[in-house]
């Protein structure tokens, strides 16, 4: 199968790595500083350092050669470049099958990717979303990963699916195209909590609690925007909440301990170099609950550490001191 994978970031070379395998892959990236360094080293330095490209994996910089021929296009760039992107592609070809995998809200539409999809290129067209606990340094490896394909076109992720599972990459179906995205989106927010409570020492009990009740935020907002309850159980929820934020390699844990450090968000993003999605998605997030009327604390606690500059300790102070609630509402 040929396989134009858009976004040469840490997720888009795994998956151009691991995809390389079994099909005919093109690797585009929009940066020909970076183009030029990916074909001389064979290496994506700055992402994936310690893993070459494959021979057969072909490199470039010009979008309209990515995604001549190619079978399907998965775009794996930040969701803030996305529309951008999606009408470059629009006046290219606007039949083409998209798979997203990029994760997060639009910035003051608050739209989910889907959604960018059908407003900017097409309603028709067929659309997925690949989402679920993966660290890309591993999927690149080939370590075992289970993911899950969200697509309201049956027929669409069935071909998607046949073609790209593995037995180290397993790939579920879904139908729940919101839920997926939204498990996708809010757990950044609240892997950037847990980075906090870890870097203010506040223990293992702390960071179960924070995690179970990020749950409970998560799914909240994804009912209310039109999920099913069941995905949040799955892996494309609870999996990649619980990666996100346990992991080393997790970026936005690492922004949280940062954060509670003491180190200001400008020095935090450039320090770490890659999108942190859940700094942008934290205050879309957050705006939602307030449409919706839905309490989500630990979100609202991260916006006012990053973005009212609150010290940590007294937003984890007043999270605490919340009155009593039943557990389930």
């Amino acid at each position: 199968m040929k396989i134009a994978i858009l976004g040469a970031g840490a997720w888009g070379t795994a998956l151009a790595i691991n995809f390389s395998a079994n099909h005919q892959v093109t690797l585009w990236t929009r940066d020909q500083n970076q183009l030029t360094e990916l074909v001389a080293l064979r290496v994506n330095q700055r992402y994936l350092p310690d893993l070459f490209l494959p021979d057969s994996l072909k490199l470039t910089s010009e979008l309209d050669l990515a995604v001549k021929n190619a079978e399907f296009v998965l775009i794996a760039v930040p969701v803030a470049g996305l529309r951008e992107l999606l009408q470059k592609i629009s006046a290219i070809d606007k039949t083409l099958p998209i798979i997203l995998g990029c994760k997060g809200f639009e910035t003051q539409s608050s739209l989910l990717p889907h959604q960018i999809v059908q407003e900017v290129y097409s309603k028709t067209a067929p659309c997925g979303i690949l989402s679920g606990p993966s660290f890309a340094q591993e999927v690149a490896q080939g370590l075992p990963t289970a993911l899950t394909l969200a697509s309201d076109d049956s027929k669409f992720f069935r071909y998607i699916i046949k073609a790209i599972h593995t037995a180290c990459l397993r790939i579920y179906s879904s139908n729940d195209v919101i839920g997926v995205e939204t498990g996708g989106a809010i757990k950044n927010v609240i892997a950037i909590a847990t980075g906090i409570s870890d870097g203010l020492k506040l223990g293992n009990n702390a960071r179960a609690a924070l995690i179970t009740r990020g749950l409970a935020e998560i799914t909240r907002l994804g009912v209310a925007l039109g999920g099913c309850r069941e995905t949040f159980m799955g892996l494309a929820g609870i999996g990649d909440l619980i990666l996100t934020c346990t992991g080393d390699m997790s970026r936005n844990r690492r922004v949280g301990m940062m954060l509670a450090a003491g180190q200001l968000l400008p020095d935090i993003l450039q320090r770490i170099g890659h999108v942190a999605e859940g700094v942008h998605t934290a205050r879309e997030a957050e705006r939602m609950s307030r449409y919706f009327k839905i309490e989500m604390p630990v979100t609202q606690g991260v916006c006012n550490i990053i973005y009212d500059e609150v010290p940590a300790e007294i937003v984890v102070k007043k999270i605490l001191e919340r009155e009593p609630k039943t557990e389930f509402d």
